[in-house]
């Protein structure tokens, strides 16, 4: 089944039915201010930069802190305010491993302390210790109160390879950050690796020269998609190939991930060379959250292989995301400079009710995610922050319990999906975090064993300072 398919195929799983389409709001009626004799109020001081980052930041963390699973403090697939029972015993492992990196943000910034931090990711790493493992691998989505799998599609009860890589993104960042802490901090870091250790990468090749995302003890390798890029999967074979017990050979990035090289492109998108063939989308670059999900740890700025600049191949996709929100070629309601950002995301759907969709250049329905623009900061800082400006500005229709909401269409009156997902919350706080001060970056970039898998595939690569 073809990469593209298969996205569209599960992500719709992600939907919500129609009984929920109370989540989508519309864009209210102003009136008058009446305290102050029909006249509108003073307006309060304009937010720095720095301000407003610390804002959105804190909001944002509030989803995986606040609204974690209250058994297993892990993440939780979705949550949504006018139903929050709704899924609160899904948790998602590839949100899990963002919402630990996102809790080193939360001790960085101050939200939370660092013995606050210290006991939820104890008790997250308890549960991920005795959940359901297949090969070593943890399934996309498990049950908060018991660790056991639960399907997230028909042929899908079992591992999910890119979630458990995403998961151990965040692993190795924990460990780095409290290996050289107290002794239960050492502890943790330690429980923390030997989570990582246990996963037997090498076994998902089938014995052939690629990974394969999905297996189950149902239905074994049958789902039968590979790993090949571009997409949101380079994370895999990175942390695959620095395995201490279970590692990839190079052939298998080579011949699996770069298709010999193949991978590359020569398409320009907007005026922006893609660098890479985007799966299902060559011509106009997929959705954004491709230059986000690997990329939480693994630094793409300097990033290069004997194929590809990753750091071209990142920036560009969002600079190519933007240049087309701002040409606007469908003629959408008040895309431009301040208001862009095409991702997977939940959707306002054209009945209003609440949908999910793959939006994209050549998919877009004239609704746009925050997530796209603010989880690129690093590769568009202005433009990410004029649009952070225009959300913040929308703050009573955006602005929820767990930051700004997942998605809304200006062509339809301004409609809201008063949503959040996991993967789309994560990003943000994590990429912002990254920009300001290259925080996740560092800790996964020092990883020695990180480091030996990137020699071990012949990258060249950059570790902060």
């Amino acid at each position: 089944m073809k990469y593209s398919i298969y996205i569209v195929f599960v992500l719709s799983l992600l939907g919500c039915s129609s009984d929920s389409s109370d989540a989508v709001a519309d864009l209210p009626n102003e009136t008058p201010d009446e305290g102050n004799g029909g006249e509108n109020p003073s307006p309060e001081p304009e937010l720095t930069d720095a301000e407003l980052l610390d804002l959105t930041q804190k909001e944002t963390f509030n989803y995986f802190w606040d609204f974690a699973n209250s058994e297993s403090g892990a993440a939780r697939e979705r949550y949504i305010p006018a139903n929050p029972s709704q899924d609160e015993n899904i948790v998602t492992t590839g949100g899990t491993g963002f919402g630990m990196m996102g809790i080193l943000v939360g001790i960085e910034r101050g939200f939370i302390s660092r013995t606050e931090a210290f006991n939820r990711l104890s008790t997250v790493l308890d549960f991920l210790k005795n959940a359901d493992r297949f090969h070593g691998a943890w399934p996309h989505w498990l049950d908060g109160r018991t660790g056991a799998v639960i399907p997230f599609s028909d042929l899908d009860t079992g591992a999910d390879l890119v979630e458990t890589a995403f998961l151990a993104q965040g692993l190795i960042t924990v460990g780095e950050y409290f290996k050289t802490g107290s002794a239960n901090e050492q502890n943790l870091a330690d429980e923390a690796f030997a989570l990582i250790d246990g996963i037997e990468w090498n076994w998902f090749t089938q014995g052939e020269n690629v990974l394969y995302w999905h297996w189950s003890p149902d239905n074994d390798f049958a789902i039968n998609l590979k790993l090949q890029g571009y997409n949101e999967t380079l994370i895999t074979y990175i942390v695959a190939a620095a395995s201490q017990h279970f590692s990839i050979t190079p052939e298998v990035y080579t011949e699996g991930w770069a298709l010999n090289g193949t991978i590359k492109s020569s398409a320009v998108a907007y005026g922006y060379p893609l660098e890479v063939k985007h799966a299902g989308a060559e011509q106009t670059g997929g959705p954004l959250f491709w230059a986000h999900y690997s990329y939480l740890g693994l630094n793409p700025f300097g990033l290069s292989d004997s194929y590809v600049n990753y750091e071209t191949a990142t920036v560009n996709h969002a600079w190519s995301n933007y240049a087309y929100c701002v040409e606007n070629p469908l003629g959408w309601l008040d895309y431009g400079q301040d208001l862009w950002g095409l991702t997977a995301s939940y959707t306002v759907n054209s009945d209003g009710s609440l949908g999910y969709k793959v939006h994209r250049p050549g998919e877009d329905t004239g609704v746009i995610s925050p997530t796209a623009a603010l989880s690129s900061f690093p590769y568009t800082p202005q433009e990410s922050m004029a649009a952070l400006r225009s959300f913040n500005n929308l703050d009573d229709l955006l602005l929820g319990p767990a930051g700004f909401y997942d998605a809304f269409s200006p062509q339809q009156n301004y409609a809201v999906a008063e949503a959040y997902l996991a993967i789309d919350q994560g990003p943000i706080l994590i990429m912002i975090e990254n920009y300001r001060s290259g925080l996740l970056w560092k800790l996964f970039m020092q990883n020695e064993q990180v480091q030996a898998g990137l020699d071990k595939l012949n990258f060249n690569y950059t570790i902060p300072q």
